[in-house]
């Protein structure tokens, strides 16, 4: 009668195997976390988007203009009457006004009008080699983000 082997790891697989697994843990915590500037630029573009619309909703539930304000100097940005949220500062942002002219000084606004309508622009955000604009129709106040070009 021959002895049958019991199945199963040796004590030597399993150490070999948990040898291997910290290795390439150790390899991918130490690349730091995962992040796409892609993915990044795209939330920033909405997060502005949405306070711009928040803006619009107010200018006409409270029948009067409000305005979203940029101060390039901090890198942030604010509804009138909410505190300011700050952009990360790997992020560059230009504004436009609806003229298309870039602005000049430090501060920003887009505004919205009790009817619904704005002042119109765009603004674009970057990060890394993405960009992504956030524009703003004069005439309806609609907002819209895109890729920009």
């Amino acid at each position: 009668m021959t002895a049958r082997r019991q199945a199963g790891f040796t004590l030597l697989e399993m150490i070999v195997v948990l040898v291997i697994v910290g290795l390439v843990l150790g390899l991918v915590l130490a690349r730091g976390p995962w992040r796409s500037p892609g993915l990044e630029a795209r939330a920033i573009a909405e997060r502005i988007a949405g306070a711009l619309r928040l803006a619009r909703a107010e200018a006409i539930a409270d029948d009067h203009a409000v305005y979203l304000t940029y101060d390039a100097a901090a890198n942030a940005m604010a509804v009138d009457g909410d505190s300011p949220f700050v952009l990360p500062p790997e992020t560059a942002v230009a504004v436009q006004s609806a003229d298309g002219a870039p602005q000049r000084t430090r501060i920003a606004r887009i505004g919205f009008a009790p009817d619904g309508s704005s002042t119109g622009g765009r603004i674009v955000c970057a990060r890394g080699d993405q960009r992504i604009a956030v524009g703003v129709d004069w005439l309806t106040g609609r907002v819209s983000v895109a890729d920009a070009r």
